[in-house]
């Protein structure tokens, strides 16, 4: 068994009371610890205003839980989620992928060497501008006298 670090986000009707709050909360990370998964965190995030209407409402209760399970698991919480009449909206996201993709980017990052970190070199020496010298050759203007 392989155990993954998701984020479980799901929003909660507007009009749901603090104890069914709670209560959905509990059952849910119940459900994780019983097939043996691990809840990291349980946040919840409040009330806000959706993007679009949902199920008739325009505001909802953000709810945010991080857990490490595998998949199977996973799958058994989002169908408890799909099941259950007070969360209106909800979506899993699998987080060790995007935190192995941040990593390698940090580590590329951290190789480079800023440029604005580096002392500044003036490469442009000063230029020579090579004086063009006319050289005006007398012009001998012959003239004849004439008596």
């Amino acid at each position: 068994m392989m155990l993954r670090k998701y984020e479980v986000m799901y929003i909660l009707r507007p009009d749901i009371v603090e104890e069914d709050i709670e209560k959905l909360t509990a059952s849910l990370e119940a459900t994780v610890t019983k097939g043996e998964g691990k809840v990291l965190t349980t946040d919840k995030m409040g009330m806000r205003k959706l993007a679009y209407t949902v199920r008739k409402f325009n505001d909802g209760l953000y709810m945010l839980m991080t857990v490490e399970a595998d998949g199977a698991l996973i799958a058994e919480v989002e169908r408890r989620l799909r099941v259950t009449e007070q969360v209106i909206k909800f979506i899993t996201v699998r987080m060790d992928e995007e935190e192995k993709r941040l990593a390698k980017i940090r580590q590329l990052r951290s190789t480079r060497v800023k440029q604005s970190a580096l002392p500044q070199q003036h490469h442009a020496a000063p230029v020579e501008v090579a004086a063009v010298e006319a050289v005006a050759e007398p012009v001998a203007v012959a003239t004849e006298a004439t008596a």
